[in-house]
């Protein structure tokens, strides 16, 4: 894509994406977000009535006085941006829309001066970009996302959720982005969520899941190249997709994803 070109596209999405930032990100969301909890600060010497939790032995046994650990509250959120980029999200129409939706959680993560990062994925990691503030990072997430060629032709849930389970180990929020065309991956995410807050967004495809009757369909599998038949003659059918996630946001391509993301932080998290 040239560059002109590409900064269009930017600057649409951007504009795009400023919906959902008025809309949930002015400040609310952080009310059903945990946030990263307490940060150590310093060390000081023990007092009547200082919880003995936090007392430090290695710093007591050397001075032979009690010393505890001190600890403020961290007010600023780290989000993560977990994002398929494998062959299955990567029509052009649904990579704009997917693109939307990621704009929209990095400036909004902006907008709160709060740190936002991402993970590409396939069967592979495929790009990270670390932690930091700023619109310029924002736009920097976006167009890796626009430019990235992937390598994978899977997609591996499970992989890309141990890898970030080893690389941060800090409270975060991260946003999972996938179709979840993928199996295997429940137990880690299970594992993920207890540490941190893990939403996931489902992209649905209207197009793939509801067969209109009167027409032998067709499907090849984007990742496996495999194709079956459907033979549909007597009703409209619903293509059932193996995803039974709670809490996920559920959105579908060319749709109003805002609604749904805000349908979601209205009602509160669920654990």
């Amino acid at each position: 894509m040239e560059k002109k070109d590409l900064l269009k596209k930017i600057k649409k999405i951007e504009f795009k994406a400023r919906k959902l930032s008025d809309n949930i990100f002015s400040g609310q969301y952080k009310s059903k977000l945990k946030g990263n909890g307490l940060e150590f600060s310093d060390i000081r010497r023990y007092s009547s009535g200082d919880d003995v939790r936090n007392i430090d032995w290695k710093v007591t046994a050397k001075q032979g006085k009690a010393y505890v650990k001190e600890f403020t509250e961290e007010r600023e959120l780290s989000i993560f941006l977990l994002v398929d980029v494998s062959p299955s999200m990567a029509f052009k129409e649904k990579m704009e829309y997917i693109c939307e939706i990621v704009a929209s959680l990095a400036f909004s993560a902006t907008k709160t001066g709060d740190k936002v990062g991402a993970i590409f994925f396939s069967d592979d990691v495929e790009k990270v970009i670390p932690l930091k503030k700023g619109k310029k990072h924002a736009l920097a997430i976006i167009d890796t996302l626009l430019n990235l060629k992937p390598k994978g032709k899977k997609t591996d849930i499970m992989k890309v959720l141990r890898y970030f389970g080893k690389i941060y180990k800090r409270r975060a929020t991260i946003f999972l982005i996938s179709d979840f065309l993928d199996e295997n991956y429940e137990k880690e995410l299970k594992i993920l969520s207890q540490r941190q807050d893990l939403i996931p967004i489902r992209i649905g495809d209207r197009r793939s899941e509801e067969l209109p009757v009167g027409a032998i369909f067709s499907l090849q599998d984007s990742e496996t190249g495999d194709v079956i038949t459907i033979e549909n003659f007597k009703k409209n059918q619903i293509k059932q997709e193996n995803f039974n996630i709670k809490n996920a946001i559920n959105v579908y391509y060319g749709e109003d994803y805002v609604k749904e993301i805000s349908k979601y932080f209205g009602k509160g998290r669920i654990k």
